[in-house]
């Protein structure tokens, strides 16, 4: 089969190339991908620390080759949006049934694509800090493809919306559009304090993100995109003067049960017209460096999609 391979002798450190065809274990179908979304971490770590060779990719919707052999998950033919560590950019993929969401037969699979790190990071960070109704919820890095989901999906479960981004005058009406009540220039921005944080900046941002907490307020850490390390200064995790019962939590997508239910739930509401999975950039594999470049200068505010094939 076709994939794009590790070769960190051409620019951009990807190419097209073949390699022998997966082979699935008894729990995994064989997917043939039809589009891969791309994200923000696997394209700037993944190739200039895996393997040669390897095949990488997080997110991959496309359509039931063979089945799993051991009758989980769903029969040839069905339209279907998955997640692993690797082999998203390839034409077939292995991948675990209970990773694996069905997806509406008439969806746009380059759309559904997005859902998997994008949107399942939104959703479980939101679960995470449990019922939002009528509470107050900061997204930091609003304008990523994971902030995006996590604004429309704060929204729709009726929190008052905080979106911090670098640039509020540039981004603040498209945030508003996606439900965002406020937009603000970092979490210093923020005029009175939030029940519960989805941060995605990592760094003195999460620091910041944290003094904006409520008493029994929670921060959802999902992103590390500055690279910083985060140093909490003296008094910082004092619980006095309305500081009682903060937390600060995390998780990894990989490890969360439960999810083939959130990705097929997720590709409804794209499918449906309910979430926008804010497509900025889409084009086929061949241009996968084009696309790496625009994401890696943050150039591109959303998300972008590989045609496969």
């Amino acid at each position: 089969m076709r994939a794009l391979l590790v070769d960190r002798s051409v620019p951009g450190g990807l190419r097209l190339g073949t390699v022998p065809d997966p082979e699935p274990a008894p729990n995994q179908a064989l997917v043939r991908v039809t589009a891969t979304s791309l994200n923000y971490g696997e394209v700037s770590f993944g190739p200039e620390h895996a393997p040669e060779g390897a095949v990488l990719g997080w997110d991959a919707a496309g359509v039931v080759e063979r089945a799993a052999a051991d009758g989980s998950g769903p029969e040839v033919g069905t339209p279907v949006v998955t997640f692993a560590l690797d082999g998203a950019w390839a034409e077939l993929r292995a991948v675990d049934t209970d990773h694996l969401g069905v997806v509406p037969s008439d969806a746009d699979l380059g759309a559904i694509s997005t859902v998997p790190v994008a949107g399942g990071s939104a959703l479980r960070a939101l679960h995470r800090l449990g019922p939002i109704l009528g509470r107050r919820v900061l997204v930091t890095g609003a304008t990523g493809g994971v902030g995006r989901y996590a604004v429309q999906l704060a929204r729709r479960g009726g929190a008052y919306v905080v979106a911090s981004t670098g640039d509020p005058d540039a981004h603040g009406a498209d945030l508003r559009k996606q439900g965002a009540h406020e937009v603000v220039a970092g979490p210093a921005g923020v005029a009175e304090p939030v029940d519960g944080v989805i941060e995605l900046v990592g760094g003195p941002q999460l620091v910041d993100a944290y003094d904006r907490l409520a008493a029994g307020g929670t921060l959802v850490s999902v992103g590390h995109v500055t690279g910083e390390a985060e140093h909490f200064p003296f008094g910082a995790l004092f619980g006095n003067e309305g500081r009682h019962d903060r937390s600060i939590t995390s998780f990894y997508l990989a490890e969360c049960p439960g999810l083939a239910r959130d990705l097929a739930w997720l590709a409804e509401q794209v499918a449906r017209g309910e979430l926008d999975p804010q497509i900025v950039w889409r084009g086929g594999w061949d241009r996968v460096e084009e696309a790496t470049a625009a994401l890696l200068s943050r150039r591109l505010h959303g998300k972008a999609v590989l045609e496969i094939g």
